[in-house]
């Protein structure tokens, strides 16, 4: 079983329990950081968000049902209050539970089931080369985003391709997707960019990222752009598991060279995962 798979198992077998990241991590066999990126890869979902939507979801089927308790629900779904629970509930599904109760139906209600891995979403990944980055700076649109909402990534990209050759100390032909300050939630941030010679000159609106030496494990990805998620799946779940590395504390990012075409998406880039050693 992968860390992804494990996780998934871990979260369903234990679904009324008081469970914490850590506790995830510890029976998946990896940090907090790498389950909470692997369960993002191969699911669209960050870990601690999918057990709480399973979690209300079953909560859903027991009011639906005729509970005549909401708080020993609350309780059980891993709320301390009323008022609580009837605010996550309300986030999740658009409605309140008692009216789940009161119609004591599912209709319209937006259910999170179990889910259950693909396979094939897994690929045969080529072996990676290992490089020691130089230091160097970038300079590009920056965007929060959660696992859920990481699709919109392409759009940055649109917004960016206006500045690509008009910013100031632009050096070389290569952008960079970075990936810096994920948290426990599955968020992170991602910056389109260049490589500058500074920061000096650049305007407000653009972020700036520190790049650090840094040994990486270097990844081909030669398929449509489209198919990105599945490399980056099988890195976490397949490739990093097995391979004796642990991941170091530093960016990781995508180099699309002169061969890849933005417009069509086609041309392949590199996956650089920054690793300890």
């Amino acid at each position: 079983m992968n860390p992804t798979e494990k996780a998934l198992w871990f979260v369903e077998s234990h679904l009324p329990e008081a469970v914490t990241l850590d506790d995830i991590a510890e029976r998946s066999g990896v940090s907090r950081f790498h389950v909470t990126r692997a369960f993002g890869a191969a699911t669209g979902r960050s870990v601690m968000g999918y057990m709480r939507a399973r979690r209300l979801t079953e909560a859903a089927r027991k009011l639906a049902a005729g509970a005549p308790d909401i708080l020993s629900v609350a309780l059980d779904a891993g709320y301390n209050s009323h008022e609580a629970f009837t605010r996550a509930f309300r986030d999740q599904f658009g409605t309140t539970p008692e009216l789940v109760r009161a119609q004591g139906n599912l209709k319209n209600l937006h259910l999170v089931e179990p889910i259950l891995m693909d396979q094939s979403f897994l690929v045969t990944l080529e072996p990676p080369r290992f490089e020691t980055s130089r230091a160097f700076l970038i300079a590009g649109l920056g965007e929060r985003y959660s696992c859920e909402t990481s699709a919109a990534i392409p759009m940055q990209w649109q917004r960016f391709g206006p500045y690509i050759g008009n910013i100031p100390g632009e050096t070389g032909d290569i952008a960079y997707g970075v990936c810096v300050n994920g948290d426990d939630a599955g968020n992170f941030d991602y910056i389109a960019g260049v490589e500058v010679s500074d920061f000096s000159d650049l305007p407000k609106e653009l972020c700036r990222v520190r790049v650090p030496a840094q040994k990486y494990a270097v990844f081909a990805h030669r398929e449509h752009i489209s198919t990105i998620r599945r490399t980056v799946n099988t890195i976490w779940n397949k490739w990093l598991p097995v391979s004796g590395h642990e991941i170091a504390d530093a960016p990781e990012f995508e180099r699309y060279g002169r061969e890849f075409n933005p417009r069509s998406g086609d041309g392949g880039l590199e996956i650089w995962i920054p690793v300890r050693g």
